[in-house]
């Protein structure tokens, strides 16, 4: 009815089943709700002509409210016909609004909805409602006021804000773990948001300490006490260090930097990746997370202060450091938090950072809807912070986006403006030539980690499985054995490259008519080798395309 209705009506639907999730109507019903909806959508088309967009963006909101599953996605993406509306509306959900940078804030206020919401109100909010907690202890009415706030992704703030509350107020600690649990066992606050937090509150506890002297003591009891009534996770949480052992912390972590500024100075003098992973790998860092997030704060601020060429050096080794994506957040976190004074020594420190952002998003180092966990950090729309953010969304927004963030430093580090995509393209088919006709599988390596284009990978993957099926020759799958193993293609890059091949699977059949049944014994191969994940289907790839554009002729990942 709501799809039949204005925008007011289908704001008012998504805030409805919103409010209804868990309370009223079950969780699976919410989802048989959504499957139905999905397989009768060519019957909708027949009275609401743009069912699929309308569709596609009921789907997209449910999954920024938290009401449905992500998994959705995919999962009908496999059953239904590839012809059908119901796979447009799920291809559309996926690629027009959960993938576009900044996509909660840009779902949730489609139907003008939370259309004047600013970060400083949602924590105004937060506040008030706590406060009026606290006075009258009603905890459906708190929940009621979470719900209402519609910011599943900014909860974490509410767990902080909470129990600094709790150690604050006399009294106040009962029923705000009484809250607290309540939501957890509800799913009201998620564990992701929960632990987050906790998490948030352990980092600032040196600051809190200031204001309440046994906050760390405070804290560690509600640790505690959270973790033995079972809704809160304790191996998810950072450490809360003693003072003893927190000096102890600050030593390693004082004489890391000055090895980390080490590092990175001999690395801007050779370019060697390889051998700078490997000294981080001999320092054994890799799974400790602070000192992760300090090499990328350190290396983007050396970066800022010199030429170009180290800009673009610094960029193409964050694409390839062995760090998860939160460890690199937590980086730019440090970045952002520490660049009022960085400014000083950085005068343009806003056109820089912002321009490191766009380009850790380009390359997929950080995900669009990291942006929103950065933006959450920054305070006030004058800080510095909240300006690099804002450029670097206008620089992510511009027209070919991509391909301009790639050449603003000159690409490469080298001397040239840019790159030719034809130009890389040939690169590559040369390098891959040569290989098969008998080249050194080592010499190919170091050819491809040359091209300084760990984002474009996917091509290299592209030309050697459509080679060596032309061909019929598995040489070139030992060169794609060799580039994994030593991380020089990632498994983002490997499914990609797969990707494209899958896109023009038509056109590849009208010189090769056995071409499907090639490529089908590659991606099962693939799957074997660990290359690409088990879910990856041959069949929900095809006619994978954008604009009627195949995704391979594009740059820009």
């Amino acid at each position: 009815m709501a799809m039949d209705g204005h925008d007011k009506e289908k704001e008012m639907a998504a805030v409805l089943l919103s409010m209804f999730y868990a309370d009223v109507i079950d969780p699976p019903q919410v989802y048989k709700g959504f499957s139905k909806l999905v397989e009768s959508c060519d019957d909708l088309y027949v009275d609401i002509p743009d069912v699929v967009d309308i569709l596609a963006l009921f789907i997209a909101r449910a999954v920024v409210d938290d009401i449905l599953p992500p998994v959705f996605l995919t999962r009908h993406a496999a059953s239904l016909p590839e012809d059908s509306k119901g796979i447009e509306a799920i291809k559309r959900a996926e690629k027009s609004y959960l993938s576009a940078p900044l996509h909660a804030e840009i779902v949730l206020r489609r139907w003008s909805g939370s259309k004047t919401t600013t970060v400083e109100d949602v924590k105004s909010r937060i506040k008030d409602l706590l406060v009026e907690y606290v006075t009258s202890g009603d905890r459906l009415e708190a929940c009621r006021c979470i719900k209402e706030l519609k910011v599943p992704f900014f909860h974490h703030e509410i767990v902080k804000r909470a129990l600094i509350v709790a150690m604050e107020q006399r009294g106040a600690k009962g029923p705000i773990l009484d809250l607290l649990k309540h939501a957890a066992e509800e799913g009201l606050i998620n564990a992701s948001q929960m632990t987050k937090g906790f998490n948030r509150l352990i980092d600032g506890v040196d600051d809190l300490c200031l204001d309440i002297p046994n906050a760390r003591e405070q804290l560690q009891s509600l640790i505690s006490k959270a973790a033995s009534e079972g809704w809160l996770c304790t191996s998810s949480l950072k450490s809360l260090h003693l003072r003893k052992a927190k000096q102890l912390e600050d030593d390693t972590t004082r004489l890391f930097k000055m090895k980390a500024v080490s590092m990175i100075q001999e690395y801007f003098l050779t370019g060697d990746i390889l051998e700078l992973i490997s000294d981080l790998e001999l320092e054994n860092i890799s799974s400790c997370s602070q000192l992760n997030a300090i090499f990328v704060k350190k290396l983007i601020t050396m970066a800022m202060d010199r030429k170009n060429r180290e800009k673009e050096m610094a960029s193409m080794l964050l694409a390839s450091l062995p760090f998860s994506a939160d460890d690199i957040l937590h980086g730019f976190l440090l970045l952002v938090e520490s660049a009022e004074d960085t400014a000083l020594d950085i005068p343009g420190i806003v056109e820089n950072l912002a321009m490191f952002l766009a380009r850790a998003v380009v390359d997929e180092v950080l995900a669009p809807l990291h942006l929103e966990e950065i933006g959450h950090q920054c305070e006030g729309e004058s800080s510095i912070g909240s300006k690099v953010l804002k450029m670097a969304h206008s620089l992510l927004g511009s027209r070919l986006a991509g391909e301009r963030i790639l050449r603003c430093w000159g690409g490469g580090g080298s001397s040239k403006t840019g790159w030719e995509i034809e130009d890389i393209k040939d690169k590559i088919g040369r390098l891959l030539e040569e290989y098969d006709s008998g080249g050194d599988v080592h010499e190919a390596c170091r050819c491809i980690k040359e091209l300084g284009m760990p984002f474009f990978h996917h091509e290299v993957v592209k030309k050697a499985l459509v080679t060596l099926m032309e061909r019929k020759n598995d040489r070139l799958w030992g060169l794609l054995k060799e580039c994994f193993s030593v991380g020089l293609i990632t498994t983002n890059q490997m499914v990609k490259g797969f990707e494209r091949v899958a896109d023009c699977i038509d056109d590849l059949a009208l010189d090769l008519p056995d071409v499907g049944k090639q490529f089908a014994h590659y991606v099962e191969l693939a799957k074997s080798e660990g290359w690409i994940d088990s879910s990856f289907s041959f069949a929900s790839s095809e006619h994978h395309r954008e604009n009627g554009v195949p995704q391979g002729d594009l740059i820009s990942p």
